[in-house]
């Protein structure tokens, strides 16, 4: 059963990479769309960087807000523009914490997306910014151990009332 486990580790593992995967493109996918609109020279690269570094809790968004941020101000100087740039990455930063990310990730590893923050919230508080980095798998690897007790402790006798 070692092995067992083992391989369903693996696979709730690959099911989380491709769900943050989902959600990096239709990050990139927004940042690029949302900055081209507002007018802003060299959107469609800033925006696609922003949605790969997302990846990265924290960093990514931040690395990307900055670029943002500075491309804005040499091309607009300062005024409403960069205000827009702030709204969209408020509003994007919104959109994967609490929709993307609990709904395509959770949903592939099959966690119900307020466990998803609840885990993120938790192993953040607990170890930083790494907690956030490890929180997902930790949940799902979690998930097949409490499975594998639950299947187990079924099967017994004791359970079973024998």
């Amino acid at each position: 059963t070692a092995a067992a486990l083992a391989n369903e580790c693996d696979q709730l593992l690959s099911q989380y990479l491709r769900g943050q995967l989902s959600v990096m493109l239709i990050l990139a996918a927004y940042y690029a769309i949302a900055l081209s609109l507002s007018g802003m020279a060299g959107a469609v690269g800033i925006g696609i960087l922003t949605g790969l570094a997302i990846f990265i809790p924290y960093i990514g968004f931040g690395v990307g807000l900055a670029l943002a941020l500075i491309s804005g101000l040499l091309q607009f100087g300062p005024g409403v523009e960069l205000l827009i740039i702030g709204l969209i990455y408020a509003a994007g930063q919104l959109l994967e914490s609490f929709v993307l990310t609990p709904t395509l990730v959770g949903q592939k590893i099959g966690l119900h997306p307020v466990a998803v923050v609840f885990a993120l919230m938790f192993f953040g508080s607990l170890f930083g910014f790494f907690g956030v980095l490890l929180a997902l798998p930790a949940a799902a690897i979690t998930l097949v151990g409490l499975r594998f007790m639950r299947e187990q402790t079924e099967k017994s006798r004791w359970y079973r009332g024998q």
